[in-house]
């Protein structure tokens, strides 16, 4: 009698069983780690941005109007993306508390919701 070489059903039912049970492991590790970076990216977005909004005040005495005359002064190469909506149409404006001196004195992102610390995007 010759043997069969092969892997019998059982022994695939065993394996798709392990395999199923890993990516039931891995899978929910994944998206906190996806979401935990989009966190990490937007505070290293608003910290960048904050900077160049600083540097502007010191060097012309008052805060930009818009954003993007920070990427034409070359402050910045380019406004940020906000990772949380994927667009850098969102970021919020706030203005200073004098309005003789320009019109973004901080940004906030636009993103709904909150962080996994409970801080909400809007507040960071």
């Amino acid at each position: 009698m010759r043997r069969r070489r092969g892997f019998t059903l059982i022994e695939m039912l065993v394996v798709m069983v392990v395999i199923a049970l890993l990516l039931t492991i891995a899978t929910p590790r994944y998206l906190h780690s996806v979401d935990r970076a989009r966190e990490n990216v937007l505070r290293e977005n608003l910290l960048l941005m904050r900077d160049a909004l600083d540097k502007h005040f010191a060097d012309h005495g008052r805060y930009p109007d818009a954003l993007e005359q920070l990427v034409e002064r070359r402050y910045l190469r380019a406004v940020p993306v906000d990772p949380l909506t994927d667009s850098a149409e969102t970021w919020l404006m706030v203005a200073p508390s004098r309005a003789d001196l320009g019109a973004v004195y901080d940004v906030r992102s636009g993103a709904e919701g909150v962080t996994r610390g409970g801080v909400a995007y809007g507040a960071l």
